[in-house]
């Protein structure tokens, strides 16, 4: 953990001599964490398979901006990720990186990506089958925090039902639904392509 407010610190120094739009004054949530982990933990091979994402906040490390599929196959220890959709440039691209135990101990899983930093992998909510609902924040030097939050769905489309699950999860921690944006799944998105990638 430590390690990542390293490096994250060392981007926000380095992006522009000024501190980055993800990085704000405050702390993260309060978030029972441990009650968390610990009643999701047997559930982990529940969770692994495909999952879409219909909606993340503002984030400068995903590079997949349309059409995104993450894939996650548990082997008892940790997730293996894979990633793909269509970036900036519009071309297809995959991601690799892996989804494990918190390395010092905290009570949460991290995420680590290729060409990130590893972060916070908090699972608000998620009934396996429809939804989960994934926040993701660190608490910096100095009163300021980063946070990140992301809704997934078995499908490339999600009820209302479903939607307004993950929508009450943020509010209960106090997080700010207004600051979600919609990603592009559909009918326009290469699914059989991006399972061969």
């Amino acid at each position: 953990m430590k390690s990542s407010l390293i490096v994250l610190a060392l981007v926000a120094v380095v992006a522009a001599d000024k501190i980055p739009d993800f990085v704000v004054p405050g702390k993260c949530p309060a978030v029972d964490k441990k009650a968390l982990f610990d009643s999701q933990k047997p559930n982990y091979p529940k969770f692994s398979g495909v999952w879409y994402e219909i909606a993340l906040t503002k984030n400068p490390y995903q590079l997949l901006q349309q059409c995104v599929r993450n894939e996650f196959s548990f082997d008892g220890q940790k997730f293996t990720a894979k990633s793909t959709g269509i970036n900036a440039d519009g071309n297809l691209m995959r991601r690799n990186g892996q989804i494990v135990a918190m390395p010092l101990g905290d009570p949460n899983l991290s995420i680590d990506y290729e060409g990130s930093f590893m972060a916070p992998f908090v699972i608000l909510d998620t009934d396996y089958e429809n939804f989960a609902c994934i926040h993701s924040c660190v608490d910096l030097n100095q009163g300021y925090f980063t946070d990140f939050a992301f809704i997934f769905s078995r499908s490339p489309s999600m009820s209302a039902q479903h939607l307004k699950q993950c929508e009450t999860a943020f509010k209960n921690v106090g997080f700010d639904n207004s600051r979600f944006i919609k990603t592009v799944q559909g009918a326009s998105c290469p699914y059989e392509t991006q399972k061969a990638l």
